[in-house]
């Protein structure tokens, strides 16, 4: 007895031991300035890193809107990505800041996970009511053009979202001022982060106030012509949609590159968004001619999303 009292409170203890916090010497910002959990472990998902974004100002004795993103290693340097372009939600959060467009808030950033990101982010219910047959070929078929596969495994993407809403945000809760309620609770990402993080406040309506899905990969995977799975998207938000009362959607496209395929599934995605009775406080939808499927596009408007889930008008 006195053994596994002895091992409940070494288990207690690491359960309130802090992840290991570092100051990234290598990221350079803009504005305010980022805190790095290094490999932050999960019972759910591959452990990750998470970039924690301070604002100019920050203060332990105030408390502070939280907005959690996907691909949390492209949000901040450019000359740390792979593809040497960034989201610069740094320089655009902090301006919205000092103009007073915006409240003060802390920005989280979960790194995706390697090989397992398109697993991570693919929603799994709506996976999971097409035909098994079409999953399995979906699965061991998909490569990008690299060659590599879509899919290292199953989709996952239940246990990614228990992994935010179950043990990151609960940290963050307890190590940073934050304000806890779904009203000041946001998620964003694109592309398949837009994905996720339509899933994510569908799933979790209760947890998050609004999510903001920027060149949302209606697709799944590669477009063609017939693919079932933006219709698989559509049935499943016509019967998970959360209440618009209450909750804030965003979504928007280009038309170059792989955002050129989205228009006709966002399109549909609009009338289910009308028939739920979305309007134009709690919803809207933002076509950019010229804009391609990448990150320097989505810096260039990533300001019409942070306005518009973070107004409360």
């Amino acid at each position: 007895m006195k053994n596994l009292l002895l091992l409940g409170i070494v288990l207690l203890f690491f359960a309130c031991t802090p992840v290991k916090e570092k100051i990234p010497s290598a990221l350079n910002v803009a504005s305010g300035r980022v805190v790095r959990l290094d490999s932050f472990p999960s019972k759910y998902v591959a452990d990750r890193n998470v970039d924690i974004w301070l604002p100019e100002g920050y203060s332990s004795t105030s408390n502070y809107p939280v907005l959690y993103m996907h691909d949390g290693q492209m949000l901040f340097d450019s000359t740390t990505t792979w593809n040497k372009q960034e989201w610069g939600i740094d320089e655009i959060m902090g301006k919205l800041i000092k103009e007073k467009k915006i409240k003060p808030m802390i920005v989280v950033g979960a790194w995706n996970g390697g090989q397992d990101r398109h697993i991570d982010y693919f929603p799994q219910k709506p996976f999971e009511s097409l035909p098994e047959s079409y999953q399995d070929s979906l699965v061991k078929n998909a490569k990008r053009t690299n060659g590599h596969f879509y899919f290292s495994k199953g989709v996952q993407s239940d246990n990614y979202l228990k992994f935010l809403v179950e043990e990151l945000k609960p940290y963050i809760d307890k190590y940073y001022p934050t304000l806890k309620n779904r009203e000041n609770t946001f998620i964003a990402g694109s592309s398949m982060g837009g994905l996720i993080s339509m899933y994510a406040i569908c799933e979790y309506p209760e947890t998050f106030g609004a999510a903001a899905c920027l060149s949302t990969h209606w697709p799944g995977a590669k477009p063609y012509p017939g693919n079932p799975v933006p219709n698989a998207f559509m049935e499943y938000l016509a019967k998970n949609l959360p209440t618009p009362k209450d909750h804030k959607i965003y979504f928007d496209y280009g038309t170059e590159t792989l955002d050129a395929f989205y228009e006709p599934h966002q399109l549909g995605v609009d009338s289910v968004m009308r028939l739920k009775g979305y309007d134009a406080h709690s919803w809207t939808t933002k076509k950019f001619p010229g804009a391609n499927h990448s990150e320097r596009a989505w810096m260039a408007r990533i300001d019409q999303p942070l306005l518009f889930i973070t107004d409360k008008n």
